[in-house]
């Protein structure tokens, strides 16, 4: 496999832990800036003449094509990750994204002399151009949400991994309020510069992320299962600034390898065998790992992130200046609810977050759909309404920031077990960027011919993901990635995930009786024995 070189700059311990965990943020923060930047654009004057004023069809098409290229990242990622390495992986992103980005905004003799890709985007003079661009930039999009928040995961502790991983998509959202707040500044210029600059300059976020990726480390498991044993440990070492005999450390490395001997003892895993029903239910897990991110976008999240500012015109009825302001306050809900999740998704777990946050945007959805339903009556009736709707959307982004954005990105990588980690992780993020291009490309057609209608389709399916989630989805927050392995090897997965986080691994059966033997107990075929995370139980070991 091809190596980057890495360079000793960021020290050891918590120095190199803070760089890890910073050029994961600054990925999602160009991620969300992505996300965020078009929805202040596509109603652009000068944009509007550059590309002949497209109509709903065709603008749903132009925004949501780039979904569509993230979809192809995560096939590609599916592919080749494996081979290439995490940071190899990250790097390759960094580089679709400039490419696309440079083609989509700015004249391409300021440009392609310096870089081939954010050219593309911003020297955009035609709807397949800019099409062929955003397609662009999503492939390395789709690479980098599914290479990030595994990586992240397989650096960092159990009890910190779902503050950590959560923090990423945190940082969505302070790219999408950047995006704003640009695009609400540059549109009192005129000329194509209103809305070429804001996508040319997403390029700083890229160029940042490819030096820091010189300075990280691999991750340790993807070393590890490629027979990089020492290396692995000594990454280990510098991460938890440590020796191989530190207890930590020590029992860490044992477990992967113990691990990975258990996970591979069928042979190496191909493409047709991800949905396998095999002891640890590898199969199952990639399905659960799909329907998490199927339902973070099913439930009408990009109807807001995308449109808002045309749903505010169009549907409330505001002024194109009052709905390109409030269209920045509403997404700034997002960042703070992101901040709940950042500092107590381990304390609160996955699931209650999830089965609660669906239902509050269940109702969102409802209310805003009952209050824009008298628009037809006309009059202050409907004025009145129509404003009052306004505050429903701060619910549903306040909301979904707290609970659907956060959640799904720390489960995926945490459900999967190793040996199709990669592959699994690709498979799930997929699901997040094609339903992702379904909504973004529809929704322009279905606010404006369904109108407050269209807002009940998002209702009834937020409702529904609730008894998925309290059915079918366990409880992952305080395990290890290898606990994980044997709750699903020991079954009833689900109420054995909720006993557990009340009351930790019981000392006479399972996990417990594991540990009490001294790692002697189980059968050959079974999940090693792992560090817990779990706060509970007498046989629980920290990992601090």
């Amino acid at each position: 496999m091809f190596r980057l070189p890495q360079y000793q700059w960021y020290g050891k311990g918590f120095k190199l832990q803070a760089a890890i965990t910073i050029a994961c943020q600054l990925a999602f923060v160009l991620f969300g800036y992505d996300q965020g930047v078009f929805s202040g654009i596509v109603g652009n004057a000068d944009f509007l003449d550059t590309f002949g004023h497209p109509n709903s069809a065709l603008e749903g098409i132009i925004v949501s094509i780039y979904n569509l290229g993230c979809f192809s990242g995560c096939i590609l990622s599916f592919i080749f990750c494996e081979k290439t390495g995490r940071r190899l992986a990250m790097l390759i992103a960094m580089i679709w994204i400039i490419v696309g980005l440079a083609a989509e905004g700015w004249p391409i003799p300021m440009l392609m002399s310096r870089q081939v890709g954010a050219s593309l985007q911003a020297c955009a003079f035609s709807v397949p151009h800019i099409m062929i661009a955003r397609f662009i930039t999503g492939i390395g999009t789709g690479i980098e949400t599914s290479t990030v928040p595994m990586y992240q995961s397989e650096l960092c502790e159990a009890n910190k991994r779902g503050r950590l991983v959560s923090s990423e998509p945190l940082f969505v959202g302070v790219g999408i309020e950047i995006a704003y707040w640009f695009d609400y500044g540059m549109s009192f210029t005129t000329g194509s510069k209103a809305w070429r600059l804001p996508i040319a300059c997403q390029m700083i976020f890229a160029f940042v992320v490819i030096g820091m990726v010189f300075g990280l480390p691999e991750s340790p498991r993807y070393l590890y299962k490629h027979g990089h044993g020492e290396e692995a440990l000594q990454i280990l070492c510098d991460v938890y600034d440590g020796t191989p005999d530190t207890p930590k450390i020590a029992k860490e490395n044992k477990d992967v390898l113990e691990a990975l001997k258990i996970e591979q003892e069928n042979g190496e895993y191909r493409w047709s065998q991800l949905l396998k029903r095999d002891e640890v239910q590898t199969g199952r897990r990639v399905l659960l790992a799909y329907g998490m991110q199927f339902m973070n976008q099913m439930g009408g999240i990009n109807l807001v992130v995308y449109y808002i500012t045309s749903v505010l015109q169009n549907n409330v009825g505001l002024t194109r200046n009052l709905s390109l302001l409030l269209g920045g306050v509403i997404n700034l809900m997002f960042f703070i609810g992101s901040l709940f999740p950042t500092f107590f998704l381990d304390k609160y777990g996955r699931r209650k977050p999830m089965m609660w946050g669906s239902f509050g945007l269940g109702l969102s959805m409802m209310f805003i759909s009952i209050l824009l339903s008298f628009q037809s009556k006309g009059g202050s009736i409907a004025k009145s309404t129509s404003s009052a709707s306004v505050a429903f959307f701060f619910t549903y982004m306040l909301i979904f920031g707290a609970t659907a954005n956060c959640i799904p990105w720390v489960y995926v990588p945490e459900i999967l077990p190793l040996h199709v980690r990669a592959k699994g992780t690709a498979v799930g993020i997929s699901a997040n960027w094609i339903w992702n291009f379904f909504v973004v490309m529809v929704t322009p057609t279905l606010i404006n011919s369904l109108q407050w209608k269209g807002y009940l389709i998002f209702m009834c399916l937020n409702f529904s993901f609730v008894p998925l989630v309290y059915f079918c989805y366990p409880e992952t927050s305080n395990l290890t990635l290898e606990e994980i392995d044997w709750l699903f090897y020991e079954g009833k997965v689900v109420r054995r995930s909720r006993k557990v986080a009340k009351e930790g691994w019981g000392d006479a059966e399972g996990w417990g009786s594991f540990a009490r033997q001294g790692g002697q107990g189980p059968p050959a075929s079974s999940p090693p024995a792992m560090e817990s995370g779990s706060e509970k139980g007498v046989t629980t070991v920290h990992k601090d």
